[in-house]
Order: structure tokens, then C-alpha cells, then sequence
């Protein structure tokens, strides 16, 4: 709508017509052609694939926790639960992280430059009102797939540790309808685990000069995402964080975590406060509750 417009709705006293949400997923999802992965990967390919049919089966008929709970929030990544304790209730823009016992992935992230957490994803309404979440690869697969919420959370709290970095100010119903659209436009594409191997080559778009220069987003246009560059190309799509200085491929689930990065270009522009507050333990539990 052009300033033209807006300017002549307000003065007959009418209102903009509101971003519209999706009322589901597209009619014809875009085909996206399996990849090959080079062969020093085929081991993990293969289990990553092996745990995809487990997760479609559990991952949308998972009970959702009898009740939610956030810890006091702290840039720190332990394992201290920080009282007092609140109830929590998702909305859309909350970044949601995790970290597991895998030592293979606490590996490949070292090896990376980088650590704990090892898994982000980002919670958006779906279109029946219910909060969902969209992760790259949830719990070793090889897709991006939209999940409930809270039964989500409740499946990685069962495996470690989970964080939310909860939204300080809530979104617009435009910002909201975007992030929908964009969860619903990328659930079913590849996890972008030949990319993500990258990371660990000289040729990765990460480095303390290239940084500058290379992993701007690409929206929807991608077929394959990893866990941090999706939630990063999901804010940029919705409005959340500035397009021309968000770098998704380039950014760690810890840079999101921390709001500080190893990475001087990370450092200058990745910050997610006060947009977001500092991340805070999610548990299913409290005591006395």
C-alpha cells in the first residue's frame, strides 16, 4: 500500500486492511531434489535420515507439558537455574535454544569456533492460532519442520538444556503474519548439512574479514537452511532484524545465544537486545508448582 493510500484511509477515518495471515501451507509446496553429501558424511546422513520417520511419527502427537516455566534470564550458558521462576506462555518471535549431550555435535561446533548451544529454532503462530516452531533439522534430521511449540520444547528439555530468548516487545500483526508465512513457505526443505560442513573449511562464508562481504539472506528463495540461518533469515523476512546487516549463513546458534560473537562483524551488528531480552532457562517444572 502506498503513503498515498494510508494517508487517504486516514482521513476518511478508515483503517488499513490487516496484513493477511496464510490460511495454511502453499497448494503446491516447492519441490526441493534430494541432495548427495560427500562421502565423509554418508555415516551421518545416514542416521540423521533414519531419525526423520521417528520424528514425523512422535513430533506432532507429542503430549504438550503440563505446565511452562522460565528462569531468571542471564547470558550465561550453564547450568544454573536462577530464581525466582514465572510461567511462560510462547509468542511469535521467541527464539528458542538448546544443547544436548551429542559430543559429535559439541564437536563439530568446537571445531567451528564456537559451542553450546547447538540447536536454535523460532516460535510463530500457526494458521489454526496455535503457537508452533520451525527448526532446521530438529533432533538430527534432514528436513526444516514445523512443530507444536511447547511439546517441542518439552522433547529437547528431555535431552539437555533449554533457553528462550523471549520477545521484550510483542510483534505487529504484520511482522507476526510474515514470520507465519515464511514458517509455513520453508517447512518440508532440506537441512543444509553440506553448507553446514562447510563451516569447518576455509571455504565457509564465516571468517573475520569475508564476514563483511559474504552470507547476506535469502528469504524464501533458499532449498536448504541450518538451525541458526533459519531463525536469522526469519526475523530479516519478518521485519525483525535489518536485511542489510543480518548474515545468516554465518550465524551460530550462540551467536544468538549471547548477543556477542567471536566473529568482529557478528560482534558489531548481531544484537538481539532490547528487541529480545538475555536468554532464560525453560523447564517444564518448578518447585512447589
Amino acid at each position: 500500500m502506498t503513503p498515498l493510500c494510508l494517508v487517504t484511509l486516514c482521513a476518511i477515518g478508515a483503517d488499513p486492511a490487516p496484513y493477511p495471515y496464510p490460511s495454511g501451507p502453499p497448494l503446491t509446496p516447492p519441490y526441493v531434489a534430494e541432495r548427495r553429501v560427500p562421502f565423509f558424511l554418508k555415516p551421518i546422513e545416514k542416521r540423521m535420515r533414519e531419525r526423520v520417520a521417528q520424528l514425523a511419527l512422535a513430533g506432532a502427537g507429542r503430549p504438550a507439558p503440563a505446565q511452562s516455566f522460565l528462569w531468571q534470564p542471564a547470558f550465561q550458558e550453564d547450568h544454573v537455574l536462577r530464581a525466582p521462576v514465572r510461567e511462560y506462555v510462547p509468542q511469535p518471535g521467541d527464539i528458542v535454544l538448546s544443547a544436548d549431550g551429542s559430543l559429535f555435535w559439541k564437536t563439530m561446533h568446537n571445531l567451528a569456533g564456537t559451542s553450546h548451544p547447538t540447536h536454535s529454532m523460532i516460535v510463530f503462530q500457526m494458521p489454526d492460532g496455535k503457537m508452533g516452531i520451525i527448526e532446521g533439522g530438529p533432533h538430527d534430521t534432514l528436513k526444516c519442520r514445523v512443530l507444536e511449540a511447547l511439546p517441542h520444547m518439552l522433547s529437547y528439555e528431555n535431552e539437555g538444556r533449554v533457553w528462550v530468548r523471549r520477545r521484550a516487545c510483542p510483534l505487529t500483526p504484520e511482522q507476526s503474519a510474515r514470520l507465519t508465512e515464511f514458517a509455513l513457505a520453508v517447512d518440508g526443505r532440506e537441512f543444509a548439512i553440506k553448507r553446514l560442513a562447510r563451516q569447518l573449511t576455509p571455504l565457509r562464508t564465516r571468517g573475520p574479514v569475508r564476514t563483511f562481504f559474504v552470507g547476506q539472506p535469502h528469504g524464501i528463495d533458499h532449498d536448504s537452511y541450518f538451525c541458526s540461518e533459519l531463525v536469522t533469515e526469519a526475523c530479516v523476512y519478518a521485519g525483525l532484524l535489518d536485511p542489510r546487516t543480518a548474515r545468516p549463513s554465518a550465524t551460530y546458534p550462540r551467536d544468538l545465544f549471547m548477543d556477542h560473537s567471536l566473529n568482529p562483524y557478528l560482534n558489531r551488528y548481531l544484537k538481539l537486545a532490547p528487541a529480545w531480552d538475555p536468554p532464560a532457562r525453560w523447564t517444564s517444572w518448578a518447585p512447589g508448582r
